[in-house]
């Protein structure tokens, strides 16, 4: 079977699936690791399928569901409102809240933008858009970053700084400032246009 015959059959979660219902408000993400991982796990780009890029390097697990938006991607227009050289060349990534646990990979969740992380790793532009499960019993009534508590943010920024750090030597992460859905919302629109001048004949 042809990867083009494939693709009737599992669509790629990258590039087979719209990015949301309403972009850049109501969002659809694909979910890679949940907070019970101690493996990182990313979507290979060439198949569509789940592989360990690594073990996790501490004791710390990410505090929420993570993966990433399909149809985005952090080229050019990320990097100019994130004021930095360039972006990473990856899906927009997205950390999401459910109030209820969800202990497996591989789900697709439609989540509603409150906020982000301005995560710049080694010079590129590496956002974090936070989200919350739609129509979630306790999280859906936030709006923006600033109805998540305090705590749970602290938590997050922590997990971007330290999750890539080596015994001895520094980090490349740095986490430059947390902002709110406006910008959140700037961020989302800008990567849904960088995937559409990548990859034009898949955008849409």
């Amino acid at each position: 079977m042809s990867g083009e015959e494939h693709q009737r059959f599992r669509p790629h979660p990258w590039h087979g699936l719209k990015p949301g219902t309403q972009p850049p408000d109501l969002l659809c993400a694909f979910i890679e690791i949940t907070p019970f991982d101690l493996v990182k796990y990313e979507v290979d780009k060439a198949s569509g399928f789940l592989r360990v890029d690594r073990p996790q390097r501490s004791s710390s697990t990410p505090p929420t569901l993570y993966g990433f938006i399909p149809r985005t991607l952090c080229g050019a227009r990320v990097a100019k409102v994130a004021g930095l050289r360039r972006g990473d060349d990856d899906p927009l990534d997205v950390c999401v809240l459910s109030e209820r646990p969800i202990a497996r990979a591989e789900v697709l969740l439609d989540v509603r933008v409150v906020g982000g992380l301005l995560m710049d790793d080694g010079g590129e532009a590496d956002d974090k858009i936070v989200a919350v499960l739609k129509d979630d019993a306790i999280w859906s009534e936030a709006r923006d970053l600033q109805d998540l508590p305090a705590r749970l943010v602290e938590r997050l920024q922590h997990y971007f700084m330290t999750y890539k750090m080596r015994p001895g030597e520094q980090s490349t992460v740095k986490v430059h400032r947390l902002y709110g859905v406006e910008h959140a919302r700037t961020v989302v629109r800008a990567a849904i246009e960088d995937y559409a001048e990548a990859y034009p004949g898949r955008a849409g």
